[in-house]
């Protein structure tokens, strides 16, 4: 007696992934220590690096990709007078979806006087990918924040294109529990076509948003004086500084986003960045 084999969208559903990171911190007398870690599915955090007062956390995913149905949470909180950079171990790659969008979670919270610059690498769509992501930030009011954020569709060094997708990406973030920034991101459809109108990216492969709060008036200087390979604009309003790029393609984009975060951050970048 013959078995017919399962249709290919009931063996990719069998292999959908679902993974999560909690990570707490703190602060030990000028150095920021890991204090709880959670984690569940193929997600993982490493801190390497010897002690000291900005704790650099890692975030991997030995999945080696993401793909549609998977589901991913990441929470981080970061107590009072403590530090943290995160960032990824590697550009995250979006790949092609049969029907169910990936989703990824992201909840970041941030005591007063403590500061989190959230700094993973790049996210890479790849044709067909569907991706919902979500980010909400709570800080208190004298908490510092930076996130920057850079999507790429396709590889263009690879001679990649992004025809058709889905991409779903909203932030919140609130202080105090007063929302300060909202913003929703949505392609869909026909993204190669959407992205080459003018208003869109005018033919550009590559995007990213960084976020600033609290903004001082130096940094919104500072990214104005900077010669871009690609676009770019800031502005700032009550606090807040936004700065929007757009690229050729990742090469392009990682010179300018470079150049931005060392403008506007104290600390040195995250390593990985710099490899």
């Amino acid at each position: 007696m013959s078995v017919m084999p399962a249709p290919e969208n009931e063996v990719f559903a069998a292999n959908r992934a679902s993974g999560r990171i909690a990570l707490a911190v703190k602060a030990d007398h000028g150095v920021t220590r890991r204090s709880r870690i959670r984690e569940e599915g193929p997600l993982r955090v490493r801190c390497p690096g010897q002690p000291s007062a900005e704790l650099e956390a890692v975030i991997l995913n030995t999945a080696g990709g993401v793909a549609g149905g998977d589901r991913f949470n990441i929470n981080i909180w970061v107590p009072s007078e403590a530090r943290l950079v995160v960032t990824t171990a590697a550009a995250e790659k979006i790949y092609r979806a049969l029907d169910d969008d990936a989703v990824v979670a992201i909840n970041l919270k941030v005591a007063a006087g403590a500061t989190l610059a959230w700094l993973p690498q790049e996210t890479i769509l790849f044709d067909g990918a569907r991706l919902a992501r979500t980010i909400r930030i709570d800080i208190d009011r004298d908490a510092r924040l930076i996130i920057a954020e850079a999507i790429i569709f396709g590889r263009s060094g690879m001679g990649e294109t992004v025809r058709h997708g889905r991409l779903l990406d909203r932030w919140q973030v609130y202080r105090e529990g007063r929302i300060i920034h909202a913003e929703a991101l949505r392609f869909e459809g026909e993204i190669g076509a959407k992205l080459s109108a003018a208003a869109v990216t005018n033919g550009g492969t590559a995007i990213a948003t960084v976020l600033i709060v609290p903004a001082e008036e130096s940094f919104l200087i500072g990214v104005r004086a900077l010669r871009f390979v690609g676009e770019v604009a800031a502005s700032a309003w009550k606090g807040v500084l936004l700065i929007r790029l757009c690229a050729a393609d990742g090469a392009a984009l990682r010179h300018d986003l470079v150049a931005v975060l060392n403008a506007v951050r104290s600390g040195a970048l995250p390593r990985l960045w710099l490899n």
